[in-house]
Parts: structure tokens; C-alpha cells; sequence
């Protein structure tokens, strides 16, 4: 940011300063960090600490109406006195009419998957037909081989390929509240298995470029699957949007050979989802293009089952997250994403039209056109806050010429990673979830962890990322330049860095809204509720020892933004993430998502006795019919 700039961006935010910002006012020695290690920052945080940065901290919440939990290790899904937990549906229940039930024995066929709840249910969102029927669309993000397969993938078959393509992607399905509570209706009319194998179009400033064409599809716009769904995102004209995350497990180029993008998009010479073997178009020796096809944002008319899905490239190639939109003050339509891995970025798109909420087909179009950006965070040394800019993804722009190796647009959008590189963003600690405040459109974003963060090149200790080998993970939150999401500059700082503060007494115990009865590591899933709470989702050890001693099981923890407090509200079953939450309009049930239930220790979650875990949605209800959280 050049100096003008730079004051102007201060002055702005001297004036425009919100109660959130003012409760963190940190001061981190980034150079003591460095240089003096954990005994010497024990010793610095102890007259000036980022962990008591969050001064503002009011244990009495008027926002939080719930009894904080306790941390747990059972195997089973824990809320707070007065809420009730029921599962909604399971990996392996059918949803289209004429498929058979979920069989542990892992034998059925790739044809009963196809109709089945896709495995390890991720991102979510609800969308209302009625009062009381709705549709969920769900990502299916990966599968577990050893539970997929009676022979735990030691043996794959053609078929076996096809059904684990199958366990993956998006599930729509219609639900219904009954009095006994939401209920899912497996023969509805809405009801669709979007899988590896669904036909999609690609559309905006990559598609028909020569990098995306196959020997199948010669235009470069027609493309089968998706894959590794992550985390989600709705539009306001009615659409899912679901991510596409770490793609490149799927793909192989045996003998190796590997050139630059392969390696920045982390594509080796196997995959252990042993796709390539039967499938060519997974053989990067056979199909090098088809890769390009795969890491972005796909969006689904859950209203239209037969409707064709579009990977929007506009949005950028990359191990997206989620993708949270808003509508700028401007007009504009705003999405923000993150790449999760560790030391890559963070984005925001802006769409080229405006949002016309009278127009519901005309905004259909609205992500095939806009500008990609990437931040850049800026602190004075020895602060964990500051002022960020938005870094423009363009062709011919800050460095990206084809001297650099980019001689269109759709090579900037194909190889963001490089491109984000190229004009000098800043590497974070993971960025996951982003979510953005339903009134004051603050946004917040996960920093789930980063072991490489100060030991590995480009990924020094400081800004947003204070910690070296972090292993807890924070929540940095930013406000826009006057409050217009499509502004290209914002002021940040740091909402929690998650800590454990019965093990350490430096900066790793955490935030000062950190104790031990909140305590937590690898935060994940984020969103707000309409009245703006904010709800986080772990995924993180649950190891229970050494560093993550009393910390349990994964957890679900809601946030007062105003006054920095946190409390348990849910935890999950044995060797679980939870991630993926959505409400239903009223607020009075939450959907959440345990994915990998016993993942590494044994679980039988949900069914107990000794049946297989299956990934599962919890819907949480409050005794009373009240609004959750409240």
C-alpha cells in the first residue's frame, strides 16, 4: 500500500472504529517471538500479552442464553440442559426412490451408492419450500475406504472406483418438520445424487481455454464430476454453491515427471483413492489437462434436479474452503474465499454486474463475470493488528505479463495459487470458513493451524499469523473500508487465538477469552446466526494429551462478537469433525455435520452397539421451541 494511501486508510479507520475493534488492541514483539523463543515471550506476554489483548471479555452475554458444556471424550453428540440432539440422516440412507437401504456388510454395488446419502457430510445449506419443508443440499466430501469396502480398498475393482466416485460430491433431498421433528423424505420428487460422475459446464474467463480441453471434451467447457466438497456457500437468488477442496488427491502421474503447477496444486505420482488406476481421465499421463478442470466453485440450482451444475472460474482455481457471499453496499455482489492450506490465501471476488433483487435470472449470471483479488495484511511490528488491501488477480497487472507465465486471463484464474504468489499476498495460517456479520458485515476467518508457519520459507511469524509452528489456530476479522465489502481496503485484528491454557503459560495458552472451560484448538466451520452470534466448528487433535490435555472431543463453540466471550455449546462423537452448520429461517433448529466418526479410534456413532460409524446430520432443537442460542 503506498503512503497516501496508507494514511488515508488510518484516518478512515480512526473515524469509522467499531466495538469489535476496539476490544483487541494487541501489542506481539513479532521480533521477540522470533528470536527469544517460548521462554522469552512468557516473559514479554507477561507485561504485554496478545493473550490478554481481548480486555473487553463480559462473562454475562445478553446474546448467549445457553449453559455452557463441558468438554467430553464419549462417543456421542452432547448440547447443552434444555436442547435436544436427533439424527437426521446417515451416509448410506436413500434418498432416491428405489434404492436400497445402507448394508454394512460393504459390499453393495456402485449403483445402490448412487442413490445413498453421499459419505462424510460436510458444507450445508437450507432452503425453504414451505413453513414446514424445506431441502437440505449437503457436500459429501471424501469416504473412508476401510468402511466403504469389505475389503478396505486392498482390492479395487472398476466398480469399486465408480461406487467410492459415488459416495462422493452433493446430496439434495427434500425434509419435512413433523411434530416429532425433522424428518427427510427419501422419494422426493427434489431429491439428486450430484457425483464424480454428473455432467457439469464450465463458465467465465477460463472455460474453452486450450488448458481445459480433453480428449473428451474438445471445447473445454463440458466436464464430468465434482469432487472433495468442502465447505459451502447460498446465494441470494436461490443457488448452492458448493467447493470444491483438495482435488488433487484424485490425480496420478505415475513415473512422476512433475512440473511446477502440479507441484504447487500438490498432484504426485499416486493417489491413494486409486481412481487413476481404472479411470484414464485421473491419469495425468494420459489426460494432463483434466486437473485444470477441478478446484472451484460449483453452482447448483437445488430447485432444478435435472438442472446442469456450472464451476464458476471466475472465482478462481484452488483448494477453495467455502464461499461466503454478500451483497456490497455498492450493489455489487461480494464473495470471499479461502485456500485451505497451509501458507496460501485469501480471496474475495467482485462481480462485474450489480445485484438486482427483482431479477432472479438475471443474477443467475452474476458469478460468470468480476475481478478476483487476494489479500495483503499489513501490521507495524509488534502488533497483531492493522490494515489489509485487496491485491487485483488480473492479466497484465501487477506482475502478471506473460514474461511471468501469464498470457491470459484464464491462466490467471487456472493458476491462482501462482498468480496470488506473483503479486505478493500474504501466506496464511490456513484459511478456512469465512463468514460475514448479517448487520455490521464484519467478516471473520478461520486460521486453522499451520505446523510450517516461521520454519518454512515465505511463511515468516507476524500479522495475522503470530505464532511459529501454530498448532492451535485463530479468528481474524476484518472490517471493510466504509463499510462496503467492495472496498479494497479494511482494518483488522485477531477475535480469539486458541490456546490451552492448562499446559502452557505463553502465548500459546491463548487469547485472554480463552480458559479452561472454553478451550479449544483448529478452528474450522464458521458462520453467524441471524442475530449475530457466532458459531465455530473444530476439526482439530482429540488426541486428548500433551498440547490438547482436557481438550476432548471436537467441539462447537458460540461467540458474542461485541463482548469477546465464548461457550461450549456441542461436542461430537469419538475420532469425529463436526463441520457444516445451517438453520432453518425461524432459528429455532440447527443442522450440524459429524463427519468421520472413528476415523482413528473405534466409533459406532450413531446406531452404538457394534455397528459401523456413518457420517451423520444432528438436528438441534431447544426443549421449549425457543431460538437456539438465545
Amino acid at each position: 500500500m503506498n503512503k497516501d494511501l496508507l494514511q488515508a486508510d488510518s484516518a478512515l479507520h480512526s473515524e469509522q472504529d467499531s466495538d469489535f475493534s476496539k476490544i483487541v488492541d494487541a501489542s506481539i514483539s513479532r521480533r521477540r517471538f522470533m528470536q527469544g523463543g517460548a521462554s522469552a515471550m512468557g516473559l514479554f506476554l507477561a507485561t504485554n500479552p496478545l493473550a490478554k489483548a481481548v480486555a473487553a471479555t463480559q462473562p454475562d452475554s445478553k446474546l448467549l442464553g445457553f449453559s455452557k458444556i463441558p468438554t467430553s471424550t464419549a462417543d456421542t453428540f452432547v448440547v447443552p440442559k434444555g436442547y435436544i440432539a436427533k439424527p437426521l440422516i446417515s451416509w448410506g440412507d436413500p434418498i432416491i426412490k428405489g434404492t436400497p437401504a445402507f448394508d454394512e456388510n460393504g459390499r453393495q454395488p456402485a449403483s445402490a451408492q448412487a442413490g445413498q446419502f453421499g459419505d462424510n457430510t460436510d458444507g450445508m445449506s437450507f432452503f425453504p419450500l414451505s413453513e414446514d419443508r424445506a431441502l437440505l443440499a449437503v457436500n459429501n466430501e471424501y469416504t473412508n475406504y476401510k468402511l466403504l469396502f469389505d475389503h478396505q480398498g486392498k482390492a479395487m475393482t472398476a466398480d469399486d472406483v465408480k461406487k467410492s466416485q459415488a459416495a462422493h460430491g452433493v446430496s439434495v433431498f427434500e425434509i419435512k418438520r413433523t411434530a416429532g421433528g425433522w424428518e427427510y423424505i427419501n422419494d422426493s420428487k427434489y431429491n439428486r445424487r450430484i457425483t464424480a460422475n454428473t455432467e457439469m459446464r464450465l463458465t467465465g474467463p477460463a472455460a474453452g481455454d486450450d488448458l481445459l480441453k480433453t480428449s473428451a471434451d474438445h471445447s473445454g467447457t463440458k466436464v464430468l464430476g465434482t469432487f472433495n466438497n468442502c465447505a459451502n456457500g447460498e446465494t441470494p437468488w436461490g443457488t448452492y454453491l458448493t467447493c470444491e477442496e483438495n482435488f488433487n488427491g484424485y490425480f496420478a502421474k505415475p513415473g512422476g515427471g512433475q512440473d511446477k503447477h502440479l507441484t504447487r496444486y500438490g498432484i504426485g505420482d499416486d493417489s491413494k483413492y486409486q481412481w487413476y488406476k481404472s479411470d484414464a481421465r485421473f491419469d495425468v499421463n494420459q489426460e494432463p489437462n483434466e486437473p485444470n478442470r477441478h478446484g472451484w466453485v460449483v453452482e447448483i440450482d437445488p430447485m432444478g434436479p435435472s438442472s446442469t451444475p456450472l464451476k464458476r472460474t471466475a472465482l478462481g482455481r484452488f483448494k477453495h474452503e467455502n464461499a461466503a457471499v454478500t451483497i456490497a453496499t455498492s450493489g455489487h455482489v461480494v464473495v470471499y474465499l479461502g485456500d485451505d492450506e497451509r501458507g496460501e490465501h485469501l480471496y474475495k471476488f467482485i462481480s462485474k454486474h450489480k445485484y438486482n433483487p427483482s431479477d432472479k435470472a438475471a443474477n443467475r449470471i452474476l458469478l460468470e463475470e468480476g475481478t478476483l483479488y487476494v489479500s495483503r495484511f499489513n501490521a507495524v511490528d509488534g502488533e497483531a493488528k492493522g490494515t489489509g488491501e485487496w491485491l487485483e488477480l488480473t492479466q497484465g497487472k501487477n506482475g502478471l505479463t506473460p514474461e511471468n507465465g501469464f498470457n491470459s486471463q484464464a491462466e490467471v484464474m487456472i493458476f491462482a495459487r501462482e498468480a496470488a504468489t506473483i503479486v505478493g499476498a500474504t501466506t496464511m495460517d490456513r484459511p478456512e470458513w469465512v463468514a460475514v456479520h448479517p448487520k455490521t458485515k464484519t467478516v471473520c476467518c478461520t486460521l486453522t493451524n499451520n505446523k510450517h508457519r516461521g520454519k518454512k520459507e515465505g511463511q515468516p511469524v507476524g500479522g495475522p499469523n503470530p505464532r511459529a509452528e501454530n498448532h492451535y489456530g485463530q479468528i481474524v476479522r476484518w472490517n471493510e473500508a466504509h463499510g462496503d465489502n467492495s472496498a479494497m481496503s479494511f482494518k483488522w485484528d485477531l477475535f480469539v487465538v486458541a490456546g490451552n491454557p492448562t499446559v502452557h503459560k505463553d502465548f500459546y495458552a491463548g487469547s485472554a477469552n480463552i480458559n479452561d472451560e472454553n478451550m479449544f484448538n483448529s478452528p474450522d466451520g464458521l458462520g453467524f446466526d441471524n442475530d449475530g452470534r457466532l458459531w465455530i466448528m473444530t476439526d482439530g487433535s482429540y488426541s486428548n494429551k500433551g498440547d490438547f490435555a482436557g481438550m476432548g472431543n471436537n467441539q462447537v463453540l458460540v461467540a458474542d462478537p461485541d463482548t469477546g466471550e465464548i461457550r461450549r455449546f456441542a461436542t461430537g462423537p469419538i475420532s469425529c469433525e463436526l463441520t457444516g452448520l445451517t438453520f432453518s429461517p425461524d432459528q429455532r433448529s440447527i443442522f450440524i455435520g459429524v463427519q468421520h466418526p472413528g476415523e482413528k479410534v473405534a466409533s459406532h456413532f450413531p446406531a452404538g452397539g457394534n455397528s459401523k460409524p456413518r457420517s451423520t446430520i444432528m438436528v438441534v432443537q431447544r426443549e421449549d421451541g425457543g431460538i437456539i442460542g438465545a
